[in-house]
């Protein structure tokens, strides 16, 4: 299950939540089966919340989104994507540490302002 700061994301609300952000969002793509993926949940959740204010997060589900995964080309699980203003800024595939996850939104710590802004 998500945490309470990360947004669960899907074909329906994508537009409007993630492009239509005021602030950089992160957005997760993931499914239940991968292990890696329930591994790198709490380290978003632990960003989200460390960078509040400064940047939004989320979650898809990629089976119950197949469309949304296939209009973002995620080829594979997980998939972390930072967009800013509507665009998408940064990309990466596959488990990561947190200060890797710090580095793909812009910031070298959590106390640091997002320079994707």
């Amino acid at each position: 299950m998500a945490s309470h700061l990360l947004h669960e994301i899907n074909e329906l609300n994508f537009d409007t939540e993630v492009l239509g952000a005021e602030l950089p969002f992160l957005l997760e793509f993931g499914a239940r089966w991968c292990p890696p993926c329930r591994a790198l949940e709490p380290i978003v959740a632990a960003v989200a919340q460390e960078l509040r204010g400064k940047l939004q997060a989320g979650k898809v589900d990629g089976e119950t989104s197949p469309a949304l995964s296939t209009r973002l080309q995620v080829r594979g699980f997980p998939t972390l994507i930072v967009f800013v203003g509507g665009k998408e800024r940064a990309r990466a595939v596959g488990m990561m540490s947190r200060k890797r996850v710090l580095e793909l939104v812009g910031v070298e710590d959590a106390h640091a302002v997002c320079r994707l802004t």
